[in-house]
């Protein structure tokens, strides 16, 4: 199998960014964006997606952590559709329940090509670290419509911030681990309709 690689880079007035991601890795992940808590969770993504990822990011964090985090999620969305390619032979859906300690996440994923972001979790603090809370929604929601696919995020327990946000990160690498998966049972495109 050829392995599956994407790098995009994205320069605005607000980032500049460089990432690289292999879906077949084994968990490397060399982050920096500036925002401490982040890294932490792209590590976290990393390890248990056995992703390899290098991330730079140079963003106007004299601003706030927004354009930071919202411009990664738009880089990794379309580094995700680039390295998953024409979809043939994956399984195409992927789900994860992730226990952390008292929280628990569920994350589904379908690379239907259609774009759709349903987010349920309750943060009850501003910031963790460095990093706003309500950007873990914006995150996920440019992920999500940058790699075309339909992503569902559900805070089923937890007080915890740190825990729910860390529980989120990694339901979605398990989850997206499993969406990619080739499976040599399926020759085409997984879809009744020939195409995704």
């Amino acid at each position: 199998m050829e392995p599956r690689i994407a790098t995009i880079k994205r320069v605005t007035k607000e980032t500049d960014i460089e990432l690289t991601l292999n879906l077949d890795g084994t968990g490397i992940c060399n982050a920096n964006t500036g925002i401490g808590f982040f890294d932490h969770m792209i590590d976290g993504f990393c390890r248990h997606g056995l992703f390899d990822i290098d991330l730079k990011c140079n963003g106007d964090l004299f601003v706030d952590s927004h354009h930071t985090i919202e411009d990664v999620g738009i880089v990794l969305g379309k580094a995700i559709a680039e390295a998953v390619g024409d979809k043939k032979g994956i399984k195409r859906y992927g789900n994860a329940f992730l226990p952390m300690d008292e929280a628990l996440v569920l994350c589904a994923i379908d690379l239907s090509g259609r774009p759709y972001f349903e987010y349920d979790a309750k943060f009850t603090v501003d910031r963790i670290g460095s990093m706003d809370t309500e950007m873990v929604h914006d995150f996920f929601y440019a992920v999500s419509y940058s790699a075309a696919m339909n992503l569902h995020i559900k805070q089923l327990s937890g007080v915890n911030n740190h825990h729910i946000a860390e529980s989120s990160f990694k339901a979605f690498a398990k989850a997206l681990d499993m969406a990619t998966q080739k499976d040599e049972r399926i020759t085409g495109v997984w879809s009744t309709k020939g195409t995704l």
